[in-house]
């Protein structure tokens, strides 16, 4: 039973090719083709490199955080692959075509079919640094030039508006929390300033500390107006005027201290209104200084946005200009035709020097 003959066997027994000058013949010219176009027409390759760039490297990462602005507009996501996803999106496609008036230098084309154009031939790929590369090959080297030219320019504009939209987004957010934070900072102020009032202190923590050491002032008070009267009384009797005065100045100073203890809230210095009054400071200090902080911090964050804004064109840094290589290009895909039909000349002169067991062929002397 003979086996089932393969492709190069099929090929090999056709009567075209059973003398070498006619497989020359038809090898030879399509190898020297694909060879030729290989190298003919001459091809340019157009290059440039970009990456993008954050505050830190640009040194601002200090002065942005000082004034409540954020490093990276796309938070955690990579920013190179971003980058590399925005430079192919049609958005950019869209400036280039614009930019280099592709249309008429295509000779009127349609969009569809530049946006197919463009996707074909130029290359945009990121390597590692974060460096972010824009490749074409063409015949034209101004028109291949222009086009890389024009993928770095719209990739840095089309981040530059991606970076503004989101800081105004959060300049919205934040001029609506500094709103709302305003008005409860004014409430709070309000709230201080009528507790000022009501007890009559310019200083409420002061006079309430002034207050609150007044009982040991009237304590020391006492303690030496008991020595002195206790002087007088080995000088003088229990009816002298000085023993007297100094009993009645002691007992008004014991009048005092008892007042100045009570605990009930009634006595403007009494011991409860002292501590019923501190308890309101510290209520009311809390709030106020809560509603200046949240103020004061939404306020900063406001400012950052302005800087944001002024730093959103600087978020690549372009490495190289677009430039046209000057290492000789080569058709790859024409190389590639040609080593094919290379391997299946080999082959098939391989198949005819050692044929499978069993497979004539339809004229074995005619190989060489």
């Amino acid at each position: 039973m003979t086996p089932p003959k393969t492709i190069i066997g099929q090929i090999v027994n056709l009567r075209f090719f059973e003398r070498f000058a006619w497989r020359a013949g038809v090898f030879i010219p399509i190898i020297a083709l694909f060879l030729l176009l290989t190298f003919i027409p001459e091809r340019y390759k157009a290059t440039g490199s970009l990456t993008p760039t954050d505050s830190a490297s640009m040194g601002l990462s200090g002065a942005l955080g000082q004034l409540g602005a954020i490093d990276n507009v796309f938070g955690t996501q990579a920013a190179v692959e971003v980058a590399v996803r925005i430079a192919n999106s049609v958005d950019v496609s869209d400036r280039v075509i614009a930019d280099v008036n592709l249309a008429n230098r295509m000779k009127g084309r349609s969009r569809v079919a530049l946006h197919r154009w463009l996707a074909g031939r130029v290359d945009i790929r990121s390597l590692r640094g974060g460096i972010i590369v824009v490749e074409m090959e063409h015949r034209d080297p101004a028109l291949s030039r222009d086009i890389v030219a024009s993928y770095i320019r719209a990739t840095q504009q089309q981040l530059t508006v991606i970076s503004r939209r989101q800081t105004n987004y959060k300049r919205e957010i934040l001029r609506k929390l500094v709103s709302d934070s305003l008005v409860d900072l004014a409430d709070a102020q309000a709230k201080y300033d009528e507790f000022r009032l009501r007890n009559g202190f310019a200083d409420p923590r002061k006079s309430i500390e002034a207050i609150g050491n007044r009982i040991p002032a009237l304590e020391a008070d006492i303690k030496g107006r008991q020595i002195a009267l206790s002087a007088a009384r080995q000088i003088y009797t229990g009816d002298n005027l000085v023993v007297k005065q100094q009993q009645a100045e002691l007992a008004a100073v014991q009048s005092q201290l008892a007042a100045a203890r009570a605990t009930n809230r009634q006595g403007p210095d009494s011991l409860g209104k002292l501590v019923d009054n501190s308890n309101q400071l510290f209520l009311l200090e809390r709030e106020l200084g809560i509603s200046r902080a949240l103020y004061d911090s939404y306020m900063r964050f406001l400012q950052g946005t302005a800087v944001e804004d002024l730093t959103a064109t600087g978020n690549v840094r372009v490495l190289e200009e677009a430039y046209t290589d000057t290492s000789r290009q080569y058709y790859l895909p024409a190389m590639v035709g040609a080593l094919a039909f290379l391997l299946l000349w080999m082959a098939i002169e391989f198949y005819r020097l050692r044929p499978p067991v069993g497979e004539r062929l339809n004229d074995r002397a005619s190989h060489g």
